[in-house]
């Protein structure tokens, strides 16, 4: 596939947004997906934020692996990040991230230790941002959906603790130069698939697989075999499933939008598709 350009205009108002409330707030909390630590970190939002202490949450750690999971926080941490596991949907690291707000509260200085404490909530499109929100205040503060741009503007609202969050609108940056996280971010949905060729983008997800995770495809598709080309792949999983149209034809669409879903929902295994090496790479 080639590079994906994607900037539509409140992405540049989120940009805006940012960089005026910043002065505002005590913290950040960076949600990340755990499934893509590296192409969920956007680097517009690293360059706009480096002088406010940083939360990074790793969430929907339910769908990635368990193990990278704990090398992702080990390596954060060792270059003195707060980073946590999370599960907004379940609650996952809420106390952990509790007691890191506390600890960072306490050490605030100057006027701010009169008012409530604040943290500014960044992150992609569809990382979980409004499912954090709602697990933090305890209530549908803020709405959700499994798709990319659901928070439109800015948001306060008072946690149970009475710290306040400022949810912002998902925000990506202007041009992916590495197709690999354009490919990672649209696996993931933080790109709506209408903007994407659906069956190219599941043949790029079975490539992906069967790199990297072939025991995984092969079970959950009861495939023989899992062999060197995706398209043969492709159509072995269209046959199992029975999405063929008139005159035997493979519904290439059917299959792939079943194929991206079934990933999202880790339904295929609980898959992380980046790893701390990868880092070095990138």
């Amino acid at each position: 596939m080639e590079n994906i350009n994607w900037y539509p205009g409140h992405m540049k108002k989120t940009r805006t947004l940012i960089r005026e409330n910043l002065k505002m707030v005590d913290a950040v909390v960076e949600i990340r997906d755990a499934r893509i630590p590296l192409s969920s970190r956007n680097p517009v939002i690293s360059e706009l934020t480096e002088d406010k202490p940083r939360i990074i949450l790793l969430n929907k750690a339910d769908l990635a692996d368990e193990n990278e999971g704990a090398r992702w926080v080990d390596h954060l941490r060792a270059e003195n990040a707060q980073a946590l596991l999370m599960n907004s949907m379940q609650g996952q690291g809420t106390a952990s991230l509790l007691a890191v707000m506390e600890q960072m509260k306490k050490r605030r200085q100057g006027n701010r230790a009169d008012r409530p404490f604040r943290s500014m909530v960044v992150g992609i499109p569809n990382v979980g941002k409004s499912s954090f929100i709602n697990r933090m205040t305890g209530r549908k503060s803020a709405k959700t959906g499994d798709r990319p741009g659901v928070t439109k503007g800015k948001q306060w609202l008072t946690m149970k603790n009475g710290m306040q969050l400022l949810d912002t609108p998902g925000i990506l940056w202007p041009k992916f130069e590495d197709p690999r996280v354009g490919l990672h971010l649209a696996f993931c949905g933080a790109i709506k698939d209408e903007i994407m060729d659906v069956a190219t983008l599941g043949l790029e997800l079975i490539r992906s697989l069967s790199q990297n995770h072939p025991a995984l495809l092969a079970a959950r598709y009861k495939l023989e075999t899992v062999g060197d080309d995706p398209l043969t792949c492709m159509e072995d999983i269209a046959r199992k499933r029975g999405f063929i149209m008139r005159g035997g034809r493979i519904d290439y669409e059917r299959c792939a939008r079943t194929l991206l879903d079934e990933f999202r929902a880790a339904k295929i295994g609980r898959i992380t598709l980046e790893h701390v090496e990868d880092e070095a790479e990138a």
